[in-house]
């Protein structure tokens, strides 16, 4: 077998030589190279990994805080209906009230004038009463033609007029 590596052009010798060199070579590389490489590949691994778990905690954390600024504004929105519907029911009671205040401002100054011209009416009977008195008196003095006694003809008077129809009215 010699001959026919001789033959072909090898030298056994240098043949082992070379392998005994290779598998140093290996053995240096793979102290020297190959670990530290995979150990940065998995280092790198690693990183990307983290890098992904990151950024589905920072998605859901977005989801969340979108999630929590809806409810928020969905909290304002109702708030503000709420802010709303009280200023509306407000402006109705202020209106309502206002409403009855001038009703009742209103029936006030009615019954007022009711009762001025229920004073004035007063007067006037009164008034009328006097002056119908003055022309009894004035009509029966020239009548019997004597001065009859003032008090005593008030009395009958009076009594004359709380039997006619103007006592009451």
């Amino acid at each position: 077998m010699g001959e026919a590596f001789s033959a072909l052009g090898i030298s056994l010798p240098q043949l082992i030589a070379q392998f005994v060199n290779f598998a140093v070579l290996l053995v240096i590389l793979r102290l020297t190279l190959y670990r530290p490489v995979l150990k940065m590949l998995d280092e790198r691994r690693q990183r990307i990994a983290e890098g992904l778990n990151a950024a589905e905690i920072a998605r859901q954390e977005a989801a969340s805080a979108q999630a929590n600024i809806q409810a928020q504004l969905d909290a304002a929105r109702k708030e503000g209906q709420e802010i709303v519907a009280n200023a509306q029911a407000i402006a109705t009671r202020i209106e309502t009230e206002s409403r009855e205040q001038a009703a009742r401002e209103r029936e006030a100054a009615l019954e007022r004038a009711r009762n001025e011209i229920q004073l004035e009416r007063d007067r006037a009977i009164a008034e009328l009463r006097r002056e119908f008195a003055a022309i009894t008196v004035a009509a029966a003095e020239k009548v019997i033609n004597q001065s009859l006694d003032p008090q005593a003809h008030q009395r009958v008077i009076d009594e004359t007029l709380a039997e006619s129809r103007f006592s009451g009215n």
